[in-house]
């Protein structure tokens, strides 16, 4: 079997302030930016990805939820509860630089894991949680 990621959602709350932060602070290109039915998806992705899509989508992306539904993902996302993603990096000390000054929320500072990789954390504008990554021994 031959199976590759083509996309993942990331929940966001306000669509201008997340693409800032994925494009200006991050560097992700935008590839395509569609509205329906009052709602909003933004595709980015890494140039040195053309094949992974990385999309923006409201916190519940369905013109059926109930008002509570809605309601109840928005605390979630508030709470900084959704998953986020982890982004790999070939200098995880020059990324958490770059980051910052872009004035990302700084989670965890650059630091050596047991399970292999040099990583950081920030939350995005909206409080997900994204991790940058490095390899040990790159």
């Amino acid at each position: 079997m031959d199976i590759t990621l083509s996309q993942c959602f990331i929940a966001v709350d306000d669509h201008d302030k997340a693409l800032a932060f994925y494009r200006d602070a991050l560097g992700l290109e935008v590839r395509n930016d569609v509205g329906f039915e009052g709602m909003r998806w933004v595709t980015l992705g890494a140039p040195s990805q053309p094949d992974v899509d990385i999309v923006l989508e409201p916190p519940l992306a369905d013109p059926n939820a109930s008002p509570a539904d809605r309601e109840a993902m928005a605390e979630l996302l508030a709470k900084g509860l959704l998953r986020g993603v982890i982004f790999r990096t070939a200098d995880v000390d020059a990324t958490f630089e770059r980051v910052r000054a872009a004035g990302g929320e700084v989670l965890q500072e650059p630091v050596d894991q047991p399970y292999g990789v040099r990583d950081c954390a920030f939350r995005d504008p909206s409080g997900n949680m994204l991790r940058f990554s490095q390899p040990r021994g790159r």
